[in-house]
């Protein structure tokens, strides 16, 4: 992921300044400008982005059958392996395409290569959940990643400015790469004991973490902050929509049951509101902005996003938890069933503040209320046994929903929410 550019490292004029789209059979790939006006979310990125829906639907939902089978802990490490791999393949490309996207012919098609790779990906969560196997993941993600090589490869082939930067970057990745294919082979060959795969993977994610800034060390590419920022908000969007499913599986319950269900009702609305609150809160600092005023601190912003993203993927299986556990289908207590949404959320309460720290000079919603929503999301649990779940899960929604109101009352948050822009 990019730094700022070196003092002398002006924007450059570049042959993709116009913002209309620019597909043909091959255009050569040479970066982007930094304040390209108009800059936003192309089509391809959105379909690239429908492989991750399939990704995170495919981690979600078995952890929460696990955690309403009483299992929740011990998915704690396999959940955030899995996640990094779906985290890390969506960060690579996104960050290369605000360089270097030329949406011709030979840059589809390996985008669509990576989409495959994602899929693969999917496949394999289930059997890495449930055996500890990680054949399919890994298959899944060395795919992904050579594809991306191929882009960095022709890069350093079309763009002589940047010509170190995308060897090291292809480079980078294939010893990483290489690491991953190890351990596979070594943990199927059983030459790897259990013990160790843990050591071995965090060792694997500090090299995949560590060659971005290698790579730039000299010559960063010229990633665009607006748009950076809007894809960054789309893979929330994807995110939250976990979140969403869970209400609408509730209704869909109430309504099979024949009759009223008021304590399903309860959890729908109740979700709905809490994932809308999540979202408003995400949304509601301009980090397109902080990110244009601060370039040097984006490994911060971009790597910190990790638990933001994963506390919002782990949120969504909580709701889905508590929605088993209301319909009679979880093997676990109400309190249980709120820790599964209250933990992930008062994490992502605490990481926005974070992770948005060192790019907001005046953040909008003041650190101090969401920690102290944080904390009282954190207590919720202990509501449960006294007033049942889905008052336990109505009272979380309503804590983020109060760090809403409090931002807007504070008088930080411009009247015309339009005005506030990422």
């Amino acid at each position: 992921m990019p730094v700022a550019p070196r003092p002398g490292l002006e924007p450059e004029t570049s042959p993709h300044d116009e913002p209309v789209s620019r597909f043909g059979v091959r255009v050569p790939m040479t970066l982007r400008t930094i304040d390209e006006p108009h800059r936003g979310a192309t089509q391809l990125e959105l379909f690239f982005d429908l492989t991750f829906v399939v990704a995170v639907a495919g981690l979600t939902g078995p952890v929460a059958e696990r955690i309403a089978d009483g299992d929740g802990l011990a998915l704690i490490v396999p959940f955030l392996q899995v996640f990094f791999a779906i985290w890390w393949a969506w960060m690579n490309f996104t960050w290369f395409a605000s360089s270097y996207d030329t949406d011709d012919v030979p840059y589809r098609v390996l985008t669509l290569v990576q989409m495959g790779g994602v899929l693969v990906l999917a496949a394999g969560v289930p059997v890495a959940l449930e055996d500890d196997r990680y054949t399919a993941i890994t298959g899944g993600y060395l795919i992904m990643r050579t594809a991306l090589v191929a882009q960095w490869m022709r890069a350093a082939a079309e763009e002589p400015r940047t010509r170190g930067t995308a060897r090291r970057y292809a480079s980078g990745i294939l010893l990483a790469s290489a690491g991953w294919l190890l351990r596979l082979c070594l943990a199927e060959a059983g030459l790897l004991p259990r013990r160790a795969q843990i050591p071995v993977f965090v060792v694997l994610a500090a090299i995949e973490l560590a060659v971005p800034p290698w790579a730039e060390r000299r010559r960063p590419t010229n990633w665009h902050p607006h748009h950076i920022a809007e894809r960054y908000g789309l893979f929330a969007i994807v995110l939250l929509g976990e979140g969403v499913l869970a209400p609408a599986m509730a209704l869909d319950r109430a309504i099979s049951a024949g009759g009223f269900s008021a304590s399903l009702v309860v959890i729908a609305v109740a979700g709905l509101v809490l994932v809308a609150a999540l979202w408003w809160i995400y949304f509601l600092e301009p980090c397109g902005r902080g990110l244009a005023a601060n370039r040097r601190r984006s490994y911060a912003w971009g790597y910190g996003h990790y638990g933001v993203f994963a506390a919002l993927a782990a949120s969504g299986a909580g709701l889905e938890v508590t929605v088993s556990h209301v319909g009679g289908h979880a093997h676990v207590s109400s309190t249980v069933a709120a820790v599964a949404v209250a933990v992930p959320v008062g994490i992502f309460l605490v990481l926005v503040w974070l992770v948005n720290a060192p790019i907001m000079g005046r953040p909008l919603i003041h650190p101090a209320v969401l920690v102290c929503a944080a904390a009282s999301v954190a207590l919720c649990p202990a509501l449960a046994p006294v007033l049942g779940l889905p008052a336990t899960i109505a009272a979380i929604a309503a804590v983020c929903a109060g760090v809403i109101a409090v931002a807007h009352a504070s008088g930080r948050v411009p009247t015309r929410l339009s005005v506030v822009r990422r």
